[in-house]
């Protein structure tokens, strides 16, 4: 008797968890005034995740802040840019390849690069675009690094 409420109980646990969102991962970069790569960075410099998923950047050295550069994010996507020295969690909907940068400190090279997803349309406009010097050369390592 108990194999005819099978199919029903499993029907009603589904319909169940369909009630509760999808719960994203959560990836933290620390912003620093010294890494490994060296002064300036944000560690990791590189991170890939999932739509939907958040990157928490965490202001270890004060001074520090992220935002998004001008034009090198998915087209649909929403820009952001933090407060100087607070920690800043960014929730990232829309796939494709998002350059980062800390404001005080891009000129130093403190830059970063975000893969959402696996659609990364607007990849070959981020690495074609045009930098100063330090920030090529920390872009180029991370290009390097992924084997692009």
């Amino acid at each position: 008797m108990f194999e005819i409420f099978k199919p029903l109980m499993l029907a009603a646990a589904l319909a169940g968890m369909a009630a509760f969102p999808a719960i994203g991962a959560d990836v933290e970069v620390h912003m620093l005034n010294k890494g490994a790569a060296g002064s300036m960075v944000f560690e990791p410099a590189f991170v890939q995740i999932q739509p939907g998923d958040t990157v928490t950047f965490v202001s270890v050295d004060k001074g520090h802040n992220v935002e998004t550069i001008k034009d090198l994010i998915p087209e649909r996507a929403v820009p952001f840019k933090s407060k100087t020295s607070e920690t800043f969690t960014a929730t990232f909907d829309v796939p494709g390849a998002y350059a980062i940068k800390c404001t005080p400190h891009f000129a130093m090279g403190m830059v970063g690069l975000i893969l959402v997803g696996d659609e990364l349309d607007n990849l070959d406009a981020v690495k074609a675009a045009k930098f100063p010097k330090k920030v090529s050369d920390r872009f180029e390592a991370i290009y390097t690094e992924l084997g692009l």
